[in-house]
C-alpha cells in the first residue's frame, strides 16, 4: 500500500516534463509566464539568483544548492539583480536570441564568464480534473535551503545526476533525468511538511501525528464506511477531540475531506473506458447510485454522466 502522501500524488497523475540546463551570465533575467496544472521547480545547480514570485513581496535569493518549487504554475522572474527592469525578459524572447532548440544547454546573458548561474529547470504538470487540498493549499513558493543536503545523501546524489544528464547529448540522458526528478516534488513537499508551517496553510492534518494517522487509514480503504468516530479510532482521539483538532488545522471538517477524495477517485473511474455508474459510486464508498450521483454533482458542478463527457471530449482534442 502507499503511503499517504505517494497516494495523493499518485492519484494526482503527476509526470515531470520540460527539463533543461541553463548556464546565465551577468547581467540576465527571464520572465517566465505563468501555467495551469503546474509545479514549477529551479535547483540551482551552480551560481545563485532571485526569483520574484508574482503576489509575493519580497525576491527570494537562491544559492547554490538550492530548490524552489512554485507549486501553482505562478508567473515568476528568474534574475541576476542587475537592473531587473531592464534585464528581464520574457522566456520566449530568451529562447530565440539564444538559439535553444530545447536539447543541450541554455545558453543565455552577459559578457561577465565568471559570474555563469546553472539552473535545473524544469515542471510536474497533474491531470487537469485532478485536485487535492495539499496541492491546492501549498503556498506560494516553497524555498528549501541547501536543499541536497537537507533532503539526505541520496537526493543530493540524484540531484548531481540530473545536474550533468539534463541537457547532456548522451543517449538516454534525457529520460534519466526526467525519471529521476519526479521524486523531488515529493520530497520539497514532504520536506514542507516537516518543517511544521503546514497550520498557516490549512494542512495542519499532515504534520500532526494523530490526525495524520487518521488521514493514513483513510486513503488506504478510501471506499470502506467511514464516520468521524472510526477517523478519530484510528486517530488514537476521541471523536469531540479529533473533530475539533481537524477543524482548527484544516480548516473543514473531517467529512469534507472524505467527500473530496472520494469524489476524485470516482472522477478516475469515469474517465476509465467500459466502466459504468456503479462502478464509479462503489470506488467512492456509495451503495446507492442516486446518492453518489446527487453529491458527485454537488461537489465538482455536473452530473457524472456531464463529467464523463466532458473529459471523452478533451482527451479527443490532442
Amino acid at each position: 500500500m502507499l503511503d499517504l502522501l505517494s497516494d495523493i500524488l499518485t492519484n494526482l497523475s503527476m509526470r515531470g516534463t520540460l527539463y533543461f540546463r541553463t548556464s546565465f551570465t551577468k547581467p540576465w533575467g527571464v520572465a517566465v509566464p505563468s501555467y495551469e496544472n503546474v509545479a514549477r521547480f529551479h535547483f540551482a545547480h551552480r551560481g545563485s539568483c532571485l526569483v520574484r514570485v508574482k503576489g509575493v513581496e519580497e525576491p527570494v535569493n537562491v544559492a547554490q544548492g538550492d530548490l524552489i518549487i512554485i507549486p501553482h504554475g505562478t508567473a515568476h522572474d528568474l534574475y541576476c539583480g542587475h537592473d531587473p527592469e531592464r534585464t528581464i525578459m520574457p522566456l520566449d524572447t530568451v529562447l530565440q536570441a539564444s538559439g535553444f532548440d530545447g536539447s543541450g544547454v541554455l545558453v543565455y546573458g552577459g559578457d561577465e564568464p565568471l559570474s555563469e548561474t546553472q539552473l535545473i529547470c524544469g515542471h510536474f504538470a497533474f491531470e487537469p480534473n485532478a485536485k487535492h487540498i495539499l496541492m491546492d493549499r501549498l503556498p506560494p513558493l516553497i524555498h528549501l535551503e541547501n536543499y541536497g543536503e537537507v533532503a539526505g545523501k541520496w537526493m543530493e546524489a540524484t540531484l548531481r545526476v540530473i545536474g550533468d544528464e539534463a541537457g547532456r547529448k548522451k543517449m538516454g540522458g534525457d529520460l534519466i533525468a526526467l525519471k529521476m526528478s519526479e521524486a523531488i516534488l515529493a520530497q520539497a513537499v514532504r520536506s514542507f511538511i516537516e518543517t511544521g508551517d503546514t497550520i498557516r496553510w490549512g494542512l495542519g492534518a499532515f504534520s500532526d501525528k494523530n490526525l495524520h494517522r487518521a488521514l493514513e487509514a483513510f486513503h488506504k480503504a478510501p471506499s470502506k464506511t467511514w464516520t468521524v468516530e472510526a477517523l478519530a479510532t484510528a486517530a488514537g482521539m476521541s471523536r469531540t477531540s479529533f473533530a475539533v483538532s481537524f477543524q482548527k488545522k484544516m480548516s473543514m471538517t473531517p467529512m469534507e475531506y472524505v467527500t473530496g477524495w472520494r469524489m476524485e477517485m470516482a472522477k478516475k473511474t469515469l474517465q476509465r473506458p467500459d466502466t459504468s455508474l456503479s462502478d464509479a459510486a462503489e470506488s467512492a464508498g456509495y451503495a446507492s447510485d442516486s446518492a453518489f450521483a446527487r453529491v458527485f454533482k454537488k461537489e465538482t458542478g455536473m452530473t457524472p454522466a456531464r463529467f464523463r463527457q466532458l473529459n471523452r471530449t478533451n482527451h479527443s482534442a490532442y
